[in-house]
Protein backbone atom coordinates (compact mmCIF):
# COMPACT_ATOMS: atom_id res chain seq x y z
CA UNK A 1 0.00 0.00 0.00
CA UNK A 2 2.79 2.39 0.97
CA UNK A 3 4.61 1.53 -2.28
CA UNK A 4 1.52 2.39 -4.34
CA UNK A 5 1.19 5.73 -2.54
CA UNK A 6 4.88 6.43 -3.18
CA UNK A 7 4.41 5.71 -6.90
CA UNK A 8 1.32 7.93 -6.91
CA UNK A 9 3.38 10.78 -5.41
CA UNK A 10 5.99 10.33 -8.12
CA UNK A 11 3.37 10.65 -10.84
CA UNK A 12 1.70 13.69 -9.27
CA UNK A 13 4.90 15.69 -8.96
CA UNK A 14 6.56 14.79 -12.28
CA UNK A 15 6.68 17.18 -15.21
CA UNK A 16 4.80 15.57 -18.11
CA UNK A 17 7.34 16.99 -20.56
CA UNK A 18 10.67 15.84 -19.08
CA UNK A 19 9.12 13.08 -16.86
CA UNK A 20 11.35 14.19 -13.99
CA UNK A 21 10.46 15.83 -10.67
CA UNK A 22 9.31 19.39 -11.18
CA UNK A 23 12.07 22.00 -11.18
CA UNK A 24 11.05 25.64 -10.56
CA UNK A 25 7.37 24.65 -11.09
CA UNK A 26 4.89 27.00 -12.82
CA UNK A 27 1.17 26.51 -13.45
CA UNK A 28 -0.69 27.44 -16.64
CA UNK A 29 -4.15 29.01 -16.74
CA UNK A 30 -5.71 25.59 -17.30
CA UNK A 31 -4.24 24.33 -14.00
CA UNK A 32 -1.49 22.02 -15.27
CA UNK A 33 2.02 22.37 -13.84
CA UNK A 34 5.40 22.06 -15.57
CA UNK A 35 9.05 22.84 -15.08
CA UNK A 36 9.47 26.49 -16.03
CA UNK A 37 12.27 25.70 -18.53
CA UNK A 38 10.29 22.81 -20.07
CA UNK A 39 7.13 24.78 -20.80
CA UNK A 40 9.09 27.79 -22.05
CA UNK A 41 11.09 25.58 -24.41
CA UNK A 42 7.84 23.96 -25.61
CA UNK A 43 6.26 27.34 -26.26
CA UNK A 44 9.40 28.71 -27.93
CA UNK A 45 8.93 26.06 -30.63
CA UNK A 46 5.41 27.42 -31.32
CA UNK A 47 6.54 31.04 -31.49
CA UNK A 48 5.95 31.27 -35.26
CA UNK A 49 2.30 30.19 -34.94
CA UNK A 50 1.60 32.94 -32.45
CA UNK A 51 -0.43 30.65 -30.18
CA UNK A 52 0.57 28.65 -27.10
CA UNK A 53 -1.17 25.51 -25.91
CA UNK A 54 -1.02 23.24 -22.87
CA UNK A 55 0.77 19.97 -23.76
CA UNK A 56 -1.79 17.97 -21.77
CA UNK A 57 -5.24 19.48 -22.40
CA UNK A 58 -4.31 21.46 -25.57
CA UNK A 59 -5.98 24.63 -24.27
CA UNK A 60 -4.67 27.59 -26.27
CA UNK A 61 -3.48 30.89 -24.81
CA UNK A 62 -3.15 34.14 -26.73
CA UNK A 63 -1.01 36.11 -26.09
CA UNK A 64 1.73 34.06 -24.42
CA UNK A 65 1.07 33.93 -20.66
CA UNK A 66 3.56 35.32 -18.20
CA UNK A 67 4.24 32.40 -15.86
CA UNK A 68 4.97 32.90 -12.20
CA UNK A 69 6.53 30.40 -9.85
CA UNK A 70 4.10 28.15 -7.98
CA UNK A 71 5.59 28.69 -4.54
CA UNK A 72 3.44 26.13 -2.71
CA UNK A 73 4.18 23.41 -5.28
CA UNK A 74 7.87 24.31 -5.30
CA UNK A 75 8.08 23.98 -1.51
CA UNK A 76 6.25 20.64 -1.62
CA UNK A 77 8.55 19.23 -4.32
CA UNK A 78 11.61 20.43 -2.40
CA UNK A 79 10.33 18.70 0.73
CA UNK A 80 9.80 15.51 -1.27
CA UNK A 81 13.34 15.73 -2.59
CA UNK A 82 14.69 15.95 0.95
CA UNK A 83 12.82 12.80 1.88
CA UNK A 84 14.52 10.91 -0.96
CA UNK A 85 11.76 10.95 -3.58
CA UNK A 86 13.26 10.99 -7.05
CA UNK A 87 12.02 10.98 -10.62
CA UNK A 88 9.48 8.44 -11.80
CA UNK A 89 11.04 5.06 -12.60
CA UNK A 90 11.17 3.81 -16.14
CA UNK A 91 7.98 1.72 -15.82
CA UNK A 92 6.02 4.86 -14.88
CA UNK A 93 7.35 7.10 -17.66
CA UNK A 94 4.55 8.13 -19.97
CA UNK A 95 5.09 7.80 -23.71
CA UNK A 96 5.75 11.18 -25.29
CA UNK A 97 4.90 12.25 -28.86
CA UNK A 98 8.21 10.88 -30.16
CA UNK A 99 8.14 7.64 -28.12
CA UNK A 100 6.75 4.20 -28.98
CA UNK A 101 3.83 3.46 -26.62
CA UNK A 102 3.18 0.12 -24.92
CA UNK A 103 0.44 -1.79 -26.77
CA UNK A 104 -0.78 -3.50 -23.58
CA UNK A 105 -1.21 -0.47 -21.31
CA UNK A 106 -4.75 0.85 -20.95
CA UNK A 107 -5.51 4.45 -20.10
CA UNK A 108 -2.18 6.17 -19.60
CA UNK A 109 0.25 4.64 -22.13
CA UNK A 110 3.77 4.03 -20.84
CA UNK A 111 6.91 4.17 -22.94
CA UNK A 112 7.81 0.86 -24.61
CA UNK A 113 11.33 -0.47 -24.06
CA UNK A 114 11.16 -3.42 -26.51
CA UNK A 115 9.17 -4.59 -29.54
CA UNK A 116 8.52 -8.26 -30.37
CA UNK A 117 8.80 -9.28 -34.04
CA UNK A 118 6.77 -12.43 -33.36
CA UNK A 119 3.92 -10.81 -31.47
CA UNK A 120 4.15 -7.61 -33.55
CA UNK A 121 3.62 -5.59 -30.38
CA UNK A 122 5.62 -3.21 -28.17
CA UNK A 123 5.91 -3.52 -24.39
CA UNK A 124 6.79 -1.35 -21.42
CA UNK A 125 9.03 -2.80 -18.73
CA UNK A 126 6.11 -4.22 -16.75
CA UNK A 127 4.34 -5.90 -19.65
CA UNK A 128 7.63 -7.19 -21.10
CA UNK A 129 8.18 -9.48 -18.10
CA UNK A 130 6.34 -12.52 -19.59
CA UNK A 131 8.74 -12.46 -22.56
CA UNK A 132 11.68 -12.47 -20.15
CA UNK A 133 10.33 -15.01 -17.67
CA UNK A 134 8.07 -17.44 -19.56
CA UNK A 135 9.60 -20.28 -21.61
CA UNK A 136 6.79 -19.89 -24.16
CA UNK A 137 8.31 -16.56 -25.29
CA UNK A 138 11.98 -17.52 -25.18
CA UNK A 139 12.23 -17.86 -28.96
CA UNK A 140 10.54 -14.54 -29.67
CA UNK A 141 12.75 -11.91 -31.31
CA UNK A 142 12.95 -8.73 -29.19
CA UNK A 143 14.25 -5.53 -30.83
CA UNK A 144 14.42 -1.85 -29.98
CA UNK A 145 10.97 -0.17 -29.85
CA UNK A 146 9.60 0.31 -33.38
CA UNK A 147 6.46 1.94 -34.81
CA UNK A 148 6.80 -0.01 -38.08
CA UNK A 149 5.82 -3.47 -36.83
CA UNK A 150 2.70 -3.58 -38.99
CA UNK A 151 4.90 -3.36 -42.07
CA UNK A 152 5.87 -6.98 -41.30
CA UNK A 153 2.26 -8.16 -41.93
CA UNK A 154 1.27 -9.37 -45.40
CA UNK A 155 -1.56 -7.18 -46.71
CA UNK A 156 -3.08 -10.12 -48.63
CA UNK A 157 -3.04 -12.90 -46.05
CA UNK A 158 -2.61 -11.00 -42.77
CA UNK A 159 0.37 -13.22 -41.93
CA UNK A 160 3.86 -12.34 -40.74
CA UNK A 161 6.22 -12.03 -43.72
CA UNK A 162 9.06 -14.47 -43.01
CA UNK A 163 9.98 -15.19 -46.63
CA UNK A 164 11.77 -13.19 -49.34
CA UNK A 165 11.11 -13.37 -53.09
CA UNK A 166 14.36 -12.82 -54.96
CA UNK A 167 12.47 -12.65 -58.25
CA UNK A 168 10.36 -9.65 -57.19
CA UNK A 169 12.79 -8.37 -54.53
CA UNK A 170 10.18 -8.16 -51.78
CA UNK A 171 9.25 -9.70 -48.44
CA UNK A 172 6.33 -12.17 -48.52
CA UNK A 173 4.52 -14.52 -46.17
CA UNK A 174 4.48 -18.32 -46.46
CA UNK A 175 1.09 -18.35 -48.25
CA UNK A 176 2.47 -15.93 -50.85
CA UNK A 177 5.36 -18.32 -51.53
CA UNK A 178 2.94 -21.15 -52.43
CA UNK A 179 0.40 -19.00 -54.26
CA UNK A 180 1.25 -15.65 -55.90
CA UNK A 181 5.04 -16.35 -55.87
CA UNK A 182 4.76 -20.13 -56.41
CA UNK A 183 7.33 -20.44 -59.22
CA UNK A 184 9.61 -17.65 -57.97
CA UNK A 185 13.00 -17.95 -56.32
CA UNK A 186 12.08 -17.66 -52.63
CA UNK A 187 14.14 -18.10 -49.49
CA UNK A 188 13.64 -17.34 -45.83
CA UNK A 189 14.03 -13.71 -44.85
CA UNK A 190 16.75 -14.74 -42.39
CA UNK A 191 18.81 -16.41 -45.14
CA UNK A 192 18.46 -13.43 -47.43
CA UNK A 193 19.42 -11.15 -44.56
CA UNK A 194 22.56 -13.21 -43.86
CA UNK A 195 23.67 -13.06 -47.48
CA UNK A 196 22.94 -9.38 -47.88
CA UNK A 197 24.56 -8.67 -44.52
CA UNK A 198 27.76 -10.17 -45.90
CA UNK A 199 27.55 -7.96 -48.98
CA UNK A 200 26.73 -5.00 -46.79
CA UNK A 201 29.88 -5.64 -44.77
CA UNK A 202 31.98 -5.62 -47.94
CA UNK A 203 30.34 -2.42 -49.10
CA UNK A 204 31.00 -0.82 -45.71
CA UNK A 205 34.65 -1.81 -45.92
CA UNK A 206 34.86 -0.22 -49.36
CA UNK A 207 33.13 2.93 -48.16
CA UNK A 208 35.29 3.14 -45.04
CA UNK A 209 38.43 2.78 -47.16
CA UNK A 210 37.17 5.54 -49.46
CA UNK A 211 36.45 7.69 -46.41
CA UNK A 212 40.01 7.14 -45.16
CA UNK A 213 41.48 7.91 -48.58
CA UNK A 214 39.31 11.01 -48.95
CA UNK A 215 40.21 12.20 -45.45
CA UNK A 216 43.89 11.83 -46.39
CA UNK A 217 43.23 13.89 -49.52
CA UNK A 218 41.41 16.53 -47.46
CA UNK A 219 44.37 16.64 -45.08
CA UNK A 220 46.72 17.05 -48.04
CA UNK A 221 44.59 19.90 -49.37
CA UNK A 222 44.58 21.55 -45.94
CA UNK A 223 48.37 21.26 -45.84
CA UNK A 224 48.58 22.63 -49.38
CA UNK A 225 46.35 25.57 -48.39
CA UNK A 226 48.54 26.25 -45.37
CA UNK A 227 51.68 26.05 -47.54
CA UNK A 228 50.19 28.46 -50.11
CA UNK A 229 49.19 30.92 -47.38
CA UNK A 230 52.61 30.74 -45.70
CA UNK A 231 54.44 31.17 -49.01
CA UNK A 232 52.24 34.11 -50.04
CA UNK A 233 52.58 35.79 -46.64
CA UNK A 234 56.36 35.43 -46.76
CA UNK A 235 56.50 36.79 -50.33
CA UNK A 236 54.40 39.82 -49.31
CA UNK A 237 56.58 40.39 -46.25
CA UNK A 238 59.83 40.07 -48.22
CA UNK A 239 58.64 42.29 -51.10
CA UNK A 240 57.43 44.95 -48.67
CA UNK A 241 60.83 44.86 -46.96
CA UNK A 242 62.64 45.22 -50.32
CA UNK A 243 60.42 48.07 -51.51
CA UNK A 244 60.76 49.76 -48.13
CA UNK A 245 64.54 49.54 -48.51
CA UNK A 246 64.26 51.03 -52.01
CA UNK A 247 62.10 53.86 -50.68
CA UNK A 248 64.58 54.43 -47.87
CA UNK A 249 67.43 54.50 -50.39
CA UNK A 250 65.57 57.03 -52.56
CA UNK A 251 64.78 59.18 -49.54
CA UNK A 252 68.46 59.11 -48.50
CA UNK A 253 69.58 60.01 -52.03
CA UNK A 254 67.01 62.82 -52.10
CA UNK A 255 68.31 64.08 -48.77
CA UNK A 256 71.93 63.90 -50.01
CA UNK A 257 71.10 65.89 -53.17
CA UNK A 258 69.18 68.44 -51.12
CA UNK A 259 72.10 68.90 -48.70
CA UNK A 260 74.59 69.18 -51.60
CA UNK A 261 72.43 71.78 -53.34
CA UNK A 262 72.06 73.82 -50.15
CA UNK A 263 75.79 73.59 -49.45
CA UNK A 264 76.65 74.72 -52.99
CA UNK A 265 73.98 77.44 -52.71
CA UNK A 266 75.56 78.76 -49.52
CA UNK A 267 79.06 78.77 -51.10
CA UNK A 268 77.92 80.58 -54.22
CA UNK A 269 75.80 83.11 -52.33
CA UNK A 270 78.70 83.80 -49.94
CA UNK A 271 81.06 84.42 -52.86
CA UNK A 272 78.56 86.72 -54.59
CA UNK A 273 77.88 88.69 -51.42
CA UNK A 274 81.60 89.11 -50.72
CA UNK A 275 82.17 90.51 -54.20
CA UNK A 276 79.07 92.65 -53.87
CA UNK A 277 80.38 94.20 -50.64
CA UNK A 278 83.75 94.97 -52.26
CA UNK A 279 82.03 96.63 -55.20
CA UNK A 280 79.80 98.67 -52.93
CA UNK A 281 82.87 99.84 -51.02
CA UNK A 282 84.47 100.83 -54.33
CA UNK A 283 81.34 102.75 -55.30
CA UNK A 284 81.46 104.63 -52.00
CA UNK A 285 85.14 105.47 -52.53
CA UNK A 286 84.51 106.61 -56.08
CA UNK A 287 81.64 108.85 -55.00
CA UNK A 288 83.84 110.41 -52.30
CA UNK A 289 86.61 111.06 -54.83
CA UNK A 290 84.10 112.50 -57.32
CA UNK A 291 82.85 114.87 -54.60
CA UNK A 292 86.39 116.08 -53.85
CA UNK A 293 87.09 116.57 -57.51
CA UNK A 294 83.93 118.60 -57.88
CA UNK A 295 84.99 120.80 -54.95
CA UNK A 296 88.45 121.26 -56.57
CA UNK A 297 86.82 122.05 -59.87
CA UNK A 298 84.67 124.70 -58.23
CA UNK A 299 87.70 126.42 -56.53
CA UNK A 300 88.29 129.97 -57.93
CA UNK A 301 91.77 130.31 -56.48
CA UNK A 302 94.19 129.17 -59.15
CA UNK A 303 97.06 128.66 -56.79
CA UNK A 304 94.90 126.45 -54.50
CA UNK A 305 93.66 124.41 -57.43
CA UNK A 306 97.18 123.71 -58.68
CA UNK A 307 98.40 122.90 -55.19
CA UNK A 308 95.74 120.21 -54.52
CA UNK A 309 95.48 118.69 -57.97
CA UNK A 310 98.27 116.06 -57.72
CA UNK A 311 96.70 114.49 -54.57
CA UNK A 312 93.39 113.74 -56.32
CA UNK A 313 94.60 111.45 -59.04
CA UNK A 314 92.03 108.68 -59.92
CA UNK A 315 92.99 105.06 -59.25
CA UNK A 316 91.84 102.43 -61.80
CA UNK A 317 89.16 99.82 -60.83
CA UNK A 318 90.23 96.15 -60.64
CA UNK A 319 86.72 94.63 -60.31
CA UNK A 320 84.32 95.62 -63.01
CA UNK A 321 86.42 94.10 -65.75
CA UNK A 322 86.53 90.64 -64.01
CA UNK A 323 82.71 90.19 -63.86
CA UNK A 324 81.05 88.49 -66.80
CA UNK A 325 77.23 88.08 -66.99
CA UNK A 326 76.23 84.46 -67.80
CA UNK A 327 72.76 83.17 -68.78
CA UNK A 328 70.63 82.49 -65.68
CA UNK A 329 70.94 78.67 -65.32
CA UNK A 330 72.17 78.17 -61.75
CA UNK A 331 70.93 74.63 -60.65
CA UNK A 332 68.75 73.76 -63.65
CA UNK A 333 71.28 71.06 -64.58
CA UNK A 334 70.66 69.35 -61.24
CA UNK A 335 66.90 69.29 -61.90
CA UNK A 336 67.51 67.88 -65.36
CA UNK A 337 69.79 65.16 -63.93
CA UNK A 338 67.22 64.17 -61.28
CA UNK A 339 64.48 64.09 -63.93
CA UNK A 340 66.66 61.82 -66.03
CA UNK A 341 67.12 59.45 -63.06
CA UNK A 342 63.36 59.50 -62.49
CA UNK A 343 62.74 58.52 -66.09
CA UNK A 344 65.19 55.64 -65.89
CA UNK A 345 63.60 54.40 -62.65
CA UNK A 346 60.15 54.61 -64.21
CA UNK A 347 61.32 52.52 -67.14
CA UNK A 348 62.93 49.94 -64.82
CA UNK A 349 59.86 49.75 -62.56
CA UNK A 350 57.56 49.45 -65.55
CA UNK A 351 59.55 46.58 -67.05
CA UNK A 352 60.31 44.72 -63.82
CA UNK A 353 56.79 45.36 -62.48
CA UNK A 354 55.33 43.54 -65.46
CA UNK A 355 57.80 40.69 -65.00
CA UNK A 356 56.99 40.41 -61.27
CA UNK A 357 53.25 40.30 -61.94
CA UNK A 358 53.77 37.60 -64.54
CA UNK A 359 55.84 35.56 -62.07
CA UNK A 360 53.12 35.97 -59.42
CA UNK A 361 50.41 34.86 -61.84
CA UNK A 362 52.48 31.82 -62.84
CA UNK A 363 53.44 30.81 -59.28
CA UNK A 364 53.71 27.05 -58.96
CA UNK A 365 50.74 26.52 -56.68
CA UNK A 366 49.63 23.01 -57.69
CA UNK A 367 47.26 20.69 -55.91
CA UNK A 368 48.69 17.30 -54.97
CA UNK A 369 48.50 14.88 -57.88
CA UNK A 370 46.93 11.42 -57.34
CA UNK A 371 49.41 8.78 -56.30
CA UNK A 372 50.60 6.49 -59.07
CA UNK A 373 49.20 2.95 -58.86
CA UNK A 374 51.24 1.09 -61.46
CA UNK A 375 54.75 -0.12 -60.53
CA UNK A 376 55.94 0.62 -64.06
CA UNK A 377 55.10 4.28 -63.52
CA UNK A 378 57.09 4.32 -60.29
CA UNK A 379 60.09 2.69 -61.93
CA UNK A 380 60.35 5.70 -64.27
CA UNK A 381 61.84 7.51 -61.26
CA UNK A 382 64.01 4.59 -60.14
CA UNK A 383 67.07 5.67 -58.11
CA UNK A 384 70.07 3.39 -57.73
CA UNK A 385 71.01 3.38 -54.05
CA UNK A 386 74.61 2.78 -53.03
CA UNK A 387 75.31 2.50 -49.29
CA UNK A 388 78.07 4.53 -47.68
CA UNK A 389 80.57 2.31 -45.77
CA UNK A 390 81.64 5.31 -43.69
CA UNK A 391 78.16 5.40 -42.11
CA UNK A 392 77.72 1.65 -41.50
CA UNK A 393 77.61 0.33 -37.95
CA UNK A 394 80.38 -2.20 -37.23
CA UNK A 395 77.78 -5.01 -36.92
CA UNK A 396 76.67 -4.50 -40.53
CA UNK A 397 78.34 -6.18 -43.49
CA UNK A 398 77.95 -4.47 -46.89
CA UNK A 399 78.02 -6.60 -50.05
CA UNK A 400 76.73 -6.78 -53.64
CA UNK A 401 78.47 -3.54 -54.53
CA UNK A 402 77.31 -1.83 -51.33
CA UNK A 403 73.61 -2.45 -52.12
CA UNK A 404 73.04 -5.28 -49.61
CA UNK A 405 73.50 -5.16 -45.82
CA UNK A 406 73.63 -8.11 -43.37
CA UNK A 407 73.64 -7.98 -39.57
CA UNK A 408 76.62 -10.13 -38.47
CA UNK A 409 77.29 -11.77 -35.11
CA UNK A 410 80.88 -10.49 -35.00
CA UNK A 411 81.93 -6.88 -34.98
CA UNK A 412 83.65 -5.85 -38.21
CA UNK A 413 86.72 -3.66 -38.49
CA UNK A 414 85.79 -0.28 -39.87
CA UNK A 415 88.05 2.75 -39.35
CA UNK A 416 86.77 5.54 -37.12
CA UNK A 417 84.71 8.07 -39.00
CA UNK A 418 82.51 10.95 -37.75
CA UNK A 419 79.62 9.78 -40.01
CA UNK A 420 79.49 6.24 -38.56
CA UNK A 421 76.59 4.99 -36.41
CA UNK A 422 78.46 3.72 -33.36
CA UNK A 423 75.63 1.89 -31.57
CA UNK A 424 72.49 1.43 -33.67
CA UNK A 425 72.74 -1.08 -36.57
CA UNK A 426 72.04 1.50 -39.29
CA UNK A 427 73.60 2.70 -42.54
CA UNK A 428 72.92 5.56 -45.00
CA UNK A 429 73.15 5.97 -48.76
CA UNK A 430 76.20 7.56 -50.31
CA UNK A 431 74.33 10.14 -52.41
CA UNK A 432 71.61 12.55 -51.32
CA UNK A 433 68.08 12.36 -52.73
CA UNK A 434 66.33 15.34 -54.32
CA UNK A 435 63.57 15.78 -56.87
CA UNK A 436 61.41 12.73 -57.61
CA UNK A 437 62.92 9.30 -57.01
CA UNK A 438 61.86 5.73 -56.24
CA UNK A 439 63.67 2.71 -54.85
CA UNK A 440 62.83 -0.68 -53.38
CA UNK A 441 64.19 -2.60 -50.39
CA UNK A 442 63.92 -6.39 -50.11
CA UNK A 443 63.89 -7.50 -46.47
CA UNK A 444 64.54 -10.93 -44.99
CA UNK A 445 61.29 -12.56 -43.90
CA UNK A 446 60.55 -12.73 -40.19
CA UNK A 447 63.31 -10.26 -39.34
CA UNK A 448 63.19 -6.83 -37.78
CA UNK A 449 64.12 -4.36 -40.49
CA UNK A 450 63.38 -0.65 -40.89
CA UNK A 451 63.39 1.36 -44.14
CA UNK A 452 64.13 5.04 -43.58
CA UNK A 453 64.89 8.44 -45.09
CA UNK A 454 66.76 11.04 -43.06
CA UNK A 455 68.54 14.36 -43.08
CA UNK A 456 72.31 14.22 -43.03
CA UNK A 457 72.59 15.95 -39.63
CA UNK A 458 71.02 13.07 -37.69
CA UNK A 459 73.15 12.16 -34.65
CA UNK A 460 75.54 9.21 -35.14
CA UNK A 461 77.70 8.66 -32.05
CA UNK A 462 76.52 7.09 -28.80
CA UNK A 463 73.63 5.02 -27.49
CA UNK A 464 71.13 7.91 -27.40
CA UNK A 465 67.79 7.17 -29.02
CA UNK A 466 68.24 10.45 -30.91
CA UNK A 467 70.65 8.48 -33.12
CA UNK A 468 67.89 6.04 -34.10
CA UNK A 469 65.72 6.52 -37.19
CA UNK A 470 62.21 7.82 -36.51
CA UNK A 471 62.90 9.16 -33.00
CA UNK A 472 63.33 12.88 -33.78
CA UNK A 473 62.14 15.24 -36.51
CA UNK A 474 65.14 14.51 -38.75
CA UNK A 475 64.12 11.05 -40.02
CA UNK A 476 61.15 8.92 -41.11
CA UNK A 477 61.06 5.14 -40.53
CA UNK A 478 58.86 2.24 -41.68
CA UNK A 479 59.68 -0.57 -39.22
CA UNK A 480 58.58 -4.17 -39.84
CA UNK A 481 58.88 -7.36 -37.82
CA UNK A 482 57.29 -10.81 -38.05
CA UNK A 483 53.90 -9.76 -36.65
CA UNK A 484 53.42 -6.05 -37.33
CA UNK A 485 54.50 -2.94 -39.17
CA UNK A 486 54.63 0.65 -37.89
CA UNK A 487 55.64 4.08 -39.11
CA UNK A 488 57.72 6.29 -36.80
CA UNK A 489 58.41 10.03 -36.93
CA UNK A 490 59.44 12.20 -34.01
CA UNK A 491 58.74 9.23 -31.68
CA UNK A 492 55.09 9.09 -32.82
CA UNK A 493 53.99 5.58 -33.80
CA UNK A 494 51.39 4.94 -36.53
CA UNK A 495 50.28 1.31 -36.84
CA UNK A 496 50.16 0.10 -40.46
CA UNK A 497 47.06 -2.06 -40.90
CA UNK A 498 47.75 -3.35 -44.42
CA UNK A 499 49.85 -6.53 -44.83
CA UNK A 500 53.45 -5.88 -45.83
CA UNK A 501 55.36 -8.02 -48.33
CA UNK A 502 59.10 -8.67 -48.14
CA UNK A 503 59.67 -5.90 -50.72
CA UNK A 504 58.94 -2.29 -49.77
CA UNK A 505 58.89 0.55 -52.31
CA UNK A 506 59.73 4.13 -51.33
CA UNK A 507 58.60 7.09 -53.44
CA UNK A 508 59.96 10.59 -52.72
CA UNK A 509 58.96 13.90 -54.28
CA UNK A 510 61.29 16.25 -52.43
CA UNK A 511 59.98 19.57 -53.81
CA UNK A 512 56.33 18.56 -53.25
CA UNK A 513 57.09 17.26 -49.74
CA UNK A 514 55.65 13.79 -50.47
CA UNK A 515 57.10 10.59 -48.99
CA UNK A 516 55.23 7.29 -49.55
CA UNK A 517 55.89 3.68 -48.56
CA UNK A 518 54.37 0.80 -50.55
CA UNK A 519 54.08 -2.95 -50.20
CA UNK A 520 55.24 -4.28 -53.58
CA UNK A 521 53.55 -7.47 -54.82
CA UNK A 522 51.54 -7.80 -58.01
CA UNK A 523 50.15 -4.36 -57.17
CA UNK A 524 51.29 -1.31 -55.23
CA UNK A 525 49.62 -1.13 -51.80
CA UNK A 526 50.06 2.19 -50.03
CA UNK A 527 51.25 1.61 -46.45
CA UNK A 528 51.84 5.17 -45.28
CA UNK A 529 52.20 8.60 -46.85
CA UNK A 530 53.73 11.80 -45.46
CA UNK A 531 52.94 15.30 -46.68
CA UNK A 532 55.38 17.86 -45.27
CA UNK A 533 58.07 20.37 -46.26
CA UNK A 534 61.60 19.01 -46.56
CA UNK A 535 64.16 21.65 -45.62
CA UNK A 536 67.31 19.66 -46.48
CA UNK A 537 68.45 16.97 -48.91
CA UNK A 538 67.47 13.46 -47.80
CA UNK A 539 69.40 10.19 -47.60
CA UNK A 540 68.07 6.65 -47.84
CA UNK A 541 68.72 4.51 -44.78
CA UNK A 542 68.07 1.07 -43.39
CA UNK A 543 67.97 -0.42 -39.88
CA UNK A 544 68.80 -4.18 -39.67
CA UNK A 545 68.14 -5.11 -36.07
CA UNK A 546 68.88 -8.81 -35.48
CA UNK A 547 71.73 -11.19 -36.35
CA UNK A 548 71.24 -12.75 -39.76
CA UNK A 549 68.68 -10.20 -40.96
CA UNK A 550 69.32 -8.68 -44.40
CA UNK A 551 68.12 -5.80 -46.53
CA UNK A 552 68.96 -5.23 -50.19
CA UNK A 553 68.33 -2.13 -52.30
CA UNK A 554 67.00 -2.35 -55.86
Amino acid sequence: MAQQENQLDRERFCCSICLDLLKDPVTTGCGHSYCKSCINTHWDKGEERGSYSCPQCRQTFTPRPVLGKNTMLADLVEELRKTGLQAAPADLCSAGPEDVACDVCTGRKLKAIKSCLNCLASYCEKHLQPHLQSAAFKKHKLVEPSEKLQENICSLHDEVMKMFCRTDHQCICYLCSVEEHKDHDTVSAASERTERQRGLGLRRQTIQQRVQDTEKDVKLLQQEEEAVNCSADKAVEDSEEIFTELIRLLEKRSSDVKLQIRSQQETEVSRVRELQERLEQEITELKRTDHELKQLSDTEDHNQFLHNYPSLSLSESTHSSSISIRPLRNFEDVTAAVSQVRGRLQDILSETGTEILQIVSQADVLLPQPEMKNRVDFLKYSQKIKLNPNTANRDLLLSEGNTKVTHTSEELYYPNHPDRFTHWPQVLSRESLTGRCYWEVKMSRGGRVGVAVTYKNIRRAGRSRQCQFGVDDKSWLLYCDENSCSFFYNSINHIVSDPVSSRVGVYLDHSAGVLSFYSVTGTMTLLHRVQTTFTQPLYAGVLVYDYGDTAEFF
